[in-house]
């Protein structure tokens, strides 16, 4: 009799290969005593799965509700098939037949298991520097193509000796169907530099004040002892990196606490399986040299996330090594991370004193993901490692579809149907070898996701080399453009799952982007949905003269916002004492005759002013140091007097936007600057206000059933997110913020995306 039994085909779709997806079916199966296979292919997983119907359904429900924790099920699709019989379940050979696409997972970091094995002197993998098994270890960054199966990947030079292939076919076994599966007797080996042990000789390094190259999981890591003042400020003239702040590295837990503060969240985020760097803030106990992050008010820490790393830091009785390291990615300023061993040593010769490597390729570069908590909840500063190539949900079905993002913190993505995949980060578009890295890692998100664009779609500045690319590799395919603003809401709408029909009252504050009336705008604020927007109001223009000149120079904004705000350049104002005076007399030509200008209404170029103006910072190495530096002044100061901008109508024109006017708060600024406020003060008041401002427009624009969406770069600065969230909720406004996707550039082209779905 066989009307007790049934038989079911069931595909389950989403990340579900190289997350022990395989083992999980096999022993859900035997705790139900069903029979059947289960196989990959190009669509998913594929189970065949026979038994009594009520057992079928609860196999089933733990597919779909209770899968392993690194995977994502995306759906899971079954029908009845004949009956097969036969008992046990077997694992069959990958198929590479059938419609449909699997998804990579990322890399993720080493497990609880495996470390403890690593650290177990009676385990045969005891000290094995590639210790893995079906929850942890490399993914994204050694798969060439899919399905995930070994011959695929960077181990398929590594065939698997007698032990590791019986663990490999064994369903019992931590490693069944692990495909990075290995051991000392059959896995990659460590090669250093010099002679000897490559371990203790690496370790040595860092302990005598050198600087290491590491070949990590994504790319190689530029390493030295963070609490050694001489290393830290020799890997920074060496990297040609100005004051830009480094992350540290520390092998557990209980060593970041020594250095920063960690709360439960934060806790939780360190010990995540992505293992991002995460910003937080640092005690004043003894610990990383002052070098490491000058005047920063945060510190970059992750925890140890490859075996290789915990074996660098030393393993019980191992003689002592450094346990704080900086940890930075291995490349001069400005161009992307190394991952190749011949490229490494051409780019990395005159960086590192050594070279710690293996003989795995890396296949896809990627570098560490950055997060930051504000109140408890992530906020990603750039999302790569650990997070890509994880898919986000589109609201409305997409045809396949190209989004080249940005030009700086740049990401690219793909869509089709109901899902999108960003890229990891790719970096900053002003250097050939991130162009060529660019190249790459589209090229090879195509290949994972089975993605053929039929469109194209890039951001509307028409000098950014991002749309130049897309253009020039278009061939007959459309390019549409989106413009700069209208894709940062848009990212954080599709983030939060709005509907095709959503409309937001967006605020999209940051350093640059292109304005369709040729304006550099930047301080916007938007009736927006996916079709389109409306401009409300925007800051007022103010001269931005010589272009980048201006942004590396903040005392130049200073000037050029006391010039439109009618305020004397008075000798008493820091930033007027900053600027030479043949080049304030150039300015002064420049801003009364425009010649050589651009208006622009960003707010990120207010942020600078605002900071040269306080006397804090009056040129910068990096990308919003002087914001950063006047955030961390600000934090936790009580604010005892308010500014706030004016709103203003433009005259004559009751269509044109409002103007939200700086200049009462210029003038503020400059008269408690003169008289001896201090720069941390400034600072609050300064944040309090553009909050302020925040709310005075959801007051004047919003309503409770149209969402606040807050967007562009200058809400990754978490005092100024932490108090314009406060406002807006405690008056009754909803407001969403990222909380998966950066809110700078990395999260563009999954706007870019979204403009174009709907229209």
């Amino acid at each position: 009799m066989t009307g007790h039994r049934s038989r079911r085909r069931v595909v389950a779709r989403g990340v579900v290969q190289g997350v022990g997806f395989r083992p999980f079916v096999y022993t859900t199966a035997a705790e139900l005593a069903l029979s059947g296979r289960v196989s990959n292919d190009s669509s998913g997983v594929i189970i065949e799965i026979e038994g009594a119907p009520a057992d079928l359904d609860e196999f089933v429900r733990r597919v779909r509700d209770s899968p392993p924790p690194l995977a994502v099920v995306e759906s899971v699709e079954q029908q009845t098939i004949p009956l097969r019989g036969g008992t046990g379940f077997h694992i069959a050979d990958t198929t590479r037949d059938g419609a449909g696409r699997t998804l990579a997972s990322p890399d993720v970091a080493l497990c609880a298991d495996c470390a403890r094995e690593l650290a177990d002197p009676a385990n045969r993998r005891h000290r094995h520097p590639f210790i893995n098994c079906t929850n942890c270890g490399p993914r994204f960054t050694i798969i060439a193509t899919l399905p995930y199966d070994r011959p695929q990947t960077s181990m398929a030079g590594f065939p698997m000796c007698a032990d590791c292939a019986r663990e490999y076919a064994d369903p019992a076994d931590r490693r069944f169907h692990a495909q990075p599966i290995a051991c000392p007797h059959c896995g990659p080996t460590l090669a250093y530099t010099g002679t000897g042990d490559p371990l203790i000789a690496a370790r040595n390094l860092l302990r005598d004040g050198g600087i290491l190259a590491v070949k990590g999981i994504g790319g190689y890591h530029l390493a030295c002892d963070a609490t050694n003042e001489s290393a830290v400020a020799e890997l920074r003239k060496r990297k040609r990196r100005g004051d830009k702040p480094f992350a540290v590295m520390v092998p557990d837990l209980d060593t970041a606490r020594s250095i920063v503060e960690v709360d439960p969240a934060a806790a939780a985020l360190l010990m995540s399986p992505a293992r991002p760097i995460v910003l937080l803030a640092p005690l004043d106990a003894a610990g990383p040299a002052a070098s490491v992050a000058p005047r920063n008010p945060d510190l970059g820490v992750m925890i140890a996330y490859a075996p290789l790393h915990l074996l660098l830091f030393g393993l019980p009785g191992d003689p002592p090594g450094p346990q704080v390291l900086v940890m930075t990615s291995g490349n001069l300023g400005g161009e992307p991370i190394c991952y190749d061993d011949t490229d490494a040593r051409t780019r990395l010769t005159g960086l590192a004193d050594g070279w710690l490597s293996h003989n795995r390729r890396i296949l896809v570069p990627c570098d560490d993901s950055v997060v930051r908590l504000v109140d408890g909840l992530e906020l990603p500063v750039r999302r790569s490692r650990g997070y890509a190539p994880l898919p986000l949900a589109l609201p409305v079905p997409m045809p396949p579809t190209l989004a080249v993002g940005a030009d700086l913190k740049n990401t690219c993505a793909v869509a089709e149907g109901r899902y999108a995949w960003l890229s990891q980060h790719i970096g900053d578009m002003d250097d050939l070898a991130t162009l060529r890295a660019f190249d790459d890692a589209e090229h090879h998100l195509e290949q994972l996701t089975g993605v053929h664009p039929v469109q194209l779609v890039a951001d509307a500045h028409p000098r950014y080399r991002s749309t130049a690319w897309a253009q020039r590799n278009a061939g007959d395919r459309p390019v549409r453009l989106v413009q700069h603003h209208h894709a940062h809401i848009a990212s954080v709408m599709g983030e939060h799952g709005l509907g095709a029909a959503a409309t937001v009252l967006g605020i999209a504050f940051d350093g640059t982007g292109f304005g369709p009336d040729g304006a550099v705008w930047g301080g916007e604020v938007l009736l927006a949905g996916y079709k389109g927007f409306l401009r409300l109001a925007h800051l007022k223009y103010a001269p931005l003269a010589g272009g980048d000149v201006s942004v590396h120079r903040p005392y130049r904004m200073a000037l050029a916002h006391l010039w439109a705000a009618g305020i004397e350049w008075s000798e008493s104002i820091p930033s007027v004492r900053a600027c030479p005076a043949g080049e304030r007399a150039v300015l002064a030509h420049q801003f009364e005759t425009g010649l050589g200008c651009v208006p622009t209404s960003s707010m990120g170029r207010l942020f600078d002013a605002v900071s040269s103006l306080a006397g804090v910072r009056h040129v910068v190495d990096y990308e919003a140091q002087a914001a950063i530096e006047l955030e961390g002044l600000a934090r936790g100061v009580p604010i005892d007097a308010g500014y706030r901008f004016a709103v203003d109508a433009q005259r004559g024109d009751e269509t044109a936007p409002a103007l939200l006017d700086p200049a009462p708060v210029l003038a503020a600024i400059v008269a408690d600057a003169a008289n001896g406020v201090s720069a941390a003060a400034i600072g609050a008041r300064f944040h309090d206000a553009v909050a302020h401002l925040i709310l005075q427009l959801a007051v004047a624009y919003s309503a409770p059933s149209i969402p606040v969406a807050l967007s562009g770069g200058v809400f990754q600065n978490a005092l100024l997110l932490a108090r314009s969230r406060a406002l807006l909720q405690d008056n009754g406004f909803h407001v969403i913020s990222h909380r998966r996707l950066p809110p700078n550039d990395g999260g563009l082209a999954f706007g870019q995306l979204l403009a174009v779905s709907a229209g």
